[in-house]
């Protein structure tokens, strides 16, 4: 379970849930230091959010585009501190401080709907063409389920042969595991409400290949709890045409190559295909992963009799994407019975957000009803 870790999260871990909702946001007030991380962010209710997601973040400080004593514009940064509060408030010009709203029964996923002028969203790129207008160019990323926010290039833009280009862009939405090991006496798993879903309602079966590996063409590596968690992954990831998964470390191998597919015999290894164009089988969210630890992002821990609570507790918490229990079997007493709900973000995080000149970026408008 990472036991020096767990032991400096307890105290955060609690804090965030014992606080009280607390929504107001202090403008060109500064919380200075006790950071813990650091994300670009379009505005400060997006920054609020990101707080919100992150398992440990229980307020930050964000430095607003009118910010003038350097070039640090929509930089967001997430704190936390034993006492659950700010060690200092101080005036500061240009930036805007607030609260996490774990407290306040966040939505799982919130409606980002506003758009924001004279500001790019640079990264994450996949697929370019021309619309006619930004309206058109967010329609079109709300009805990709790859697409998570975008940049259009309006009218007056300089060079004018890239004017009313739309940039569709991805970041992940589905909740990867950051540690995935094997550890007797532990069961991890999933919320149930952890799923992915398509524009697509026609129900379809994943393709999966037994013993077999895709040797290269490698584009990301991640842990996965299986190989329909990885299968998952390739699903959701907008290159990926095909996957292997090692049950040996854990390891899912999401892979680009559109010309061949070539496998090989490969004991405890599992290839497959994505689910794009139909409503995939979520099942794999159902399924206990025994001796295994889900280890990290840490949102909190309840005393349980066993894992099937654990799990129920998970999914009626908004907050929990998936979860660690540890049984009568593991190794330190002192951690036996632990339920540890945990999370990371998903909502849409551009990798950088600059100001420029005539163009518009936003989000998708899918969770918005």
């Amino acid at each position: 379970m990472g036991t020096h870790l767990v032991l400096v999260l307890l105290s955060i871990c609690s804090l965030s849930f014992s606080q009280e909702c607390n929504r107001q946001l202090q403008e060109n007030v500064d919380f200075p230091g006790t950071d813990i991380k650091f994300f670009y962010a379009a505005d400060v209710e997006h920054c609020q959010q990101l707080c919100t997601q992150h398992p440990s973040c229980l307020f930050f400080t964000f430095v607003r585009a009118d910010w003038t004593r350097d070039n640090r514009h929509f930089y967001c940064y997430l704190k936390n501190t034993p006492s659950g509060k700010p060690k200092v408030q101080t005036p500061l010009l240009g930036v805007t401080s607030g609260y996490s709203l774990k407290s306040c029964h966040p939505e799982a996923e919130p409606c980002l709907s506003k758009v924001y002028q004279n500001v790019d969203f640079s990264g994450g790129d996949y697929r370019t063409f021309f619309t006619a207008d930004y309206e058109e160019c967010q329609r079109a990323c709300t009805q990709d389920p790859s697409c998570h926010f975008f940049t259009f290039v309006n009218k007056a833009y300089t060079p004018e042969r890239i004017r009313y280009m739309c940039h569709l862009k991805f970041s992940w939405s589905l909740p990867k595991t950051p540690i995935v090991e094997k550890t007797v006496g532990v069961t991890s798993g999933f919320s149930h409400n952890t799923a992915l879903s398509h524009v697509s309602k026609a129900a379809c079966e994943g393709k999966l290949f037994q013993t077999a590996d895709i040797p290269g063409s490698d584009i990301e590596v991640f842990p996965a709890a299986s190989p329909e968690h990885c299968q998952a992954l390739c699903s959701a990831h907008h290159s990926c045409t095909f996957f292997s998964y090692s049950s040996n470390n854990f390891n899912c191998h999401l892979k680009d190559n559109k010309n061949e597919m070539v496998m090989v015999a490969k004991q405890g290894t599992t290839s497959g295909l994505p689910a794009r164009f139909c409503q995939p089988d979520n099942n794999w969210v159902k399924v206990p992963q025994v001796g295994v630890d889900f280890r990290g992002s840490d949102i909190r821990f309840e005393l349980m009799d066993d894992a099937d609570t654990c799990q129920r507790t998970c999914t009626q918490d908004p907050n929990c994407q998936f979860y660690a229990y540890a049984n009568e079997k593991f190794y330190d007493r002192a951690y036996r019975r632990r339920c540890y709900l945990k999370r990371v973000i998903t909502m849409p995080n551009p990798p950088k957000v600059t100001k420029l000149t005539n163009v518009v970026s936003g989000f998708h408008l899918r969770n918005c009803v």
